[in-house]
C-alpha cells in the first residue's frame, strides 16, 4: 500500500511537469515553457498523510470567498478535518461549490506560505474515487498540496483560503513556491 501512493504521487508530480513545460494551455508563457525544468516539491514524507471522518455540517452555510484578483466566490462549508500536525490540534474546512459535488476542496495557508510555498496558500482537492477509504474516512494527503493557476500567472483568477483555514503549523508537503512570474 504505501509503494502504490507514493507512486501515484510520482506519477501526478511528472504528469504535471509534463503538461507545464509542453501543453499550449500550460499556465506558464511559452518563453517560461521553454526554459521550464520541472516544479519544486518536498520530499514526499507519509507524516503529512492523514485518513479521516469527515465531520459534515448539519446545515452547510455558504460562504464569500475573496479571489487573487479582488473578485469573489462562493462555496459551502460542507465540514471540517481535525488532526495533528507536529504535536498540534489543527482544523481544516472543506468546502463544495455546489451540494451535488462529490468532490472537496480543501484551501490552506500556513506557516511556509510566503516562504518556501505560494504566499496565497495552496489547495487540495479529494475526489470520492482517490480520497476515500472502505472506512467512508477521507484521505488529506499533504504531499499532493498544490499552487492555484494565478501562483504562475497573473491572468488567472483564484479563490483564496479563508481565514479559517490559515494555520499557524509548518505543512513541509506539496508543492513549493514557482518563485517570480
Amino acid at each position: 500500500m504505501a509503494a502504490d501512493w507514493r507512486d501515484a504521487i510520482e506519477t501526478q508530480r511528472e504528469q504535471k511537469n509534463q503538461y507545464f513545460g509542453e501543453h499550449p494551455h500550460s499556465p506558464l508563457s511559452p518563453d517560461e515553457r521553454e526554459s521550464f525544468d520541472g516544479l519544486e516539491y518536498y520530499p514526499i514524507d507519509e507524516e503529512y498523510r492523514f485518513e479521516l471522518p469527515l465531520q459534515e455540517y448539519d446545515d452547510p452555510e455558504g460562504i464569500t470567498v475573496g479571489t487573487s484578483t479582488d473578485g469573489e466566490q462562493e462555496y459551502l462549508e460542507w465540514g471540517e478535518f481535525q488532526f495533528t500536525v507536529d504535536g498540534e490540534d489543527v482544523t481544516l474546512q472543506a468546502y463544495k461549490s455546489e451540494p451535488d459535488d462529490d468532490r472537496l476542496w480543501v484551501p490552506f495557508r500556513d506557516a511556509t506560505s510566503g516562504d518556501e510555498t505560494y504566499g496565497a496558500g495552496r489547495y487540495l482537492d479529494l475526489e470520492v474515487d482517490s480520497h476515500r477509504t472502505s472506512d467512508s474516512d477521507w484521505v488529506l494527503d499533504f504531499n499532493e498540496a498544490y499552487n492555484p493557476t494565478c501562483a504562475y500567472s497573473d491572468q488567472y483568477e483564484c479563490p483564496l483560503p479563508p481565514m479559517d483555514n490559515w494555520l499557524e503549523v509548518p505543512i513541509e508537503a506539496g508543492e513549493k513556491d514557482y518563485g517570480d512570474h
